[in-house]
């Protein structure tokens, strides 16, 4: 189980200003911005609990999600990674999954990395 680094209050504090911003379309702060990354990256390793994928937002943060094999070193088989506007939009349904990989904003590789199940999340 993802262990909570960030108040729930707070995660969903930073996601409203956030979104707000992004639908004025001005940029938010990036205090802002990795604080809504972690949260949701905590959210998402909170729900779906494994460690078989992981999602990574860089320079924010990385989660394993979902059951299956074990990832304990190196690179793991199952990888997303994407950058924070582009995950915070995929967490807050502003984007869908199917327009995010179509459109070249999400590198998945490997096996179970469809996270259109899983998303949004808030």
């Amino acid at each position: 189980m993802t262990k909570r680094r960030i108040d729930p209050a707070e995660g969903m504090a930073a996601l409203r200003a956030w979104r707000e911003r992004e639908e004025r379309g001005v940029d938010a702060d990036r205090t802002v911005v990795v604080t809504a990354v972690r949260f949701t990256l905590e959210e998402i390793g909170a729900l779906h609990p494994g460690r078989s994928v992981e999602v990574r937002v860089p320079p924010a943060g990385a989660v394993q999600i979902l059951p299956g094999a074990t990832h304990r070193r190196g690179t793991p088989p199952a990888v997303v990674e994407t950058d924070a506007r582009t995950w915070l939009s995929l967490a807050t349904g502003l984007l869908t999954w199917e327009e995010a990989v179509s459109s070249g904003r999400v590198a998945a590789s490997g096996q179970r990395t469809d996270l259109a199940p899983y998303l949004p999340l808030v």
